[in-house]
């Protein structure tokens, strides 16, 4: 007995040791083969290009830097974005998006709402707080104190934008010599609400200010451009986006079925976004809405952020990218395109974010004019947001 209570001590010693392993070294393995970025020489940036990047305002629509268990602050071996990086890119304001829920097996064609969901395993995995683990909600709520706190602890360097106001006084002190960056705080898909309209309040009071209808599948607002059917926006859905323009918060319709998008563009007057893409007459996926429907989106004074990776770009190069913008400002015009990286958002990219001089760069190459580069690169944005929130 003595000695089968002895290997029983063992095995149990041997499952805790496993299990610590698991919980240190698994998230960041599982994020590092998530999020890579590609083995590259160094980019070449001429003197023209680099004096022309430092003087830009850069803004970048989307980025999942908050669902990875890793210090937004610290400089990181693995993923595409932190705040270091964003210091060396020059990025004025970055929108972190939260992603609550992701189904197993997620592709572009067609996903179901009932499969089973991986951000839970992720949150058990990187220890979020329990109520994390069954609550979208809680997921959301979670994810924007991270930025809060990260805000705090930056020594001034990270602030949390929610109001016009404080984005003004941001773009003063960095005008100012001040290199401090906004964090805007964006949810993928409003699944979060869990079908209860009182927890757009909930959002909106932890920071929310950018509101995606969809992710990878249907839900209670209505269809995914990835789920059952091109489906349009249920009643629920409706009262959301009346909402979301009455509240001056900005819409997303990133992941929207284009019935979701032909919906909203019936029963709203507002700009809104579409906030990580590419352009479908470049790169002929479904991913990327047909080229007719995004001039319907920008005819609403939004705009199109285009992505970095090779789903919607064809190429993630800096040049790769750069065409994509080209053929978005030869689509909706010089007015309407933005960056929406997906940086850290489970897709490989060519490049990270301390490198964005390369596409300003590549962007010269493409004969875009200063001033449509510094469109692209941030005024855009910067206009639209100034349009949309109070």
């Amino acid at each position: 007995m003595r000695t089968l209570g002895k290997w029983m001590g063992r095995l149990l010693l041997l499952l805790v040791l496993a299990m610590a392993a698991f919980f240190i070294f698994a998230p960041g393995y599982v994020e590092k083969s998530r999020n890579a970025v590609a083995d590259h020489d160094p980019f070449v940036v001429g003197p023209e290009a680099q004096s022309l990047h430092d003087s830009l305002i850069v803004g970048d629509w989307h980025a999942d830097t908050l669902l990875w268990k890793r210090d937004p602050l610290k400089r990181a071996s693995r993923g595409q974005v932190d705040l270091p990086r964003l210091q060396d890119g020059n990025v004025a304001v970055q929108v972190f998006t939260a992603v609550t829920k992701s189904p197993a097996g997620q592709n572009y064609e067609e996903n179901s709402a009932d499969a089973q969901d991986n951000i839970t395993l992720l949150a058990i995995g990187q220890l979020w707080p329990v109520a994390t683990w069954e609550s979208l909600y809680e997921r959301a709520l979670f994810q924007a104190q991270r930025l809060h706190d990260a805000a705090a602890e930056s020594d001034g360097q990270l602030r949390v934008v929610t109001s016009r106001a404080e984005l003004d006084q941001l773009l003063d002190d960095r005008a100012a010599g001040q290199q401090v960056i906004g964090g805007l705080l964006g949810v993928e898909g409003a699944h979060p609400l869990e079908g209860d309209f009182d927890k757009l309040q909930g959002l909106q009071d932890a920071g929310y200010r950018v509101i995606g209808l969809q992710h990878f599948f249907d839900n209670a607002l209505g269809g995914s451009l990835h789920g059952s059917g091109n489906k349009g926006l249920t009643d629920f859905g409706r009262e959301v986006v009346a909402a979301i323009q009455e509240r001056n918060l900005v819409l997303d319709v990133a992941h929207s079925s284009p019935q979701v998008v032909r919906d909203v563009l019936a029963m709203t007057d507002m700009p809104f976004i579409v906030s990580h893409t590419g352009i479908h007459s470049n790169c002929p996926v479904k991913r990327n809405f047909q080229d007719d429907l995004m001039r319907e989106i920008a005819a609403t004074g939004g705009v199109i952020g285009i992505g970095y990776w090779a789903d919607v770009t064809c190429d993630d190069s800096p040049l790769g990218v750069a065409k994509t913008i080209r053929a978005a400002v030869d689509v909706v015009g010089e007015d309407h395109v933005s960056l929406g990286s997906d940086f850290d958002g489970s897709v490989a990219t060519g490049f990270d974010t301390a490198e964005l001089a390369a596409l300003t760069q590549a962007l010269m190459a493409q004969d875009l004019t200063d001033v449509q580069i510094r469109k692209v690169m941030g005024d855009n944005m910067i206009r639209v947001l100034r349009a949309r929130l109070n």
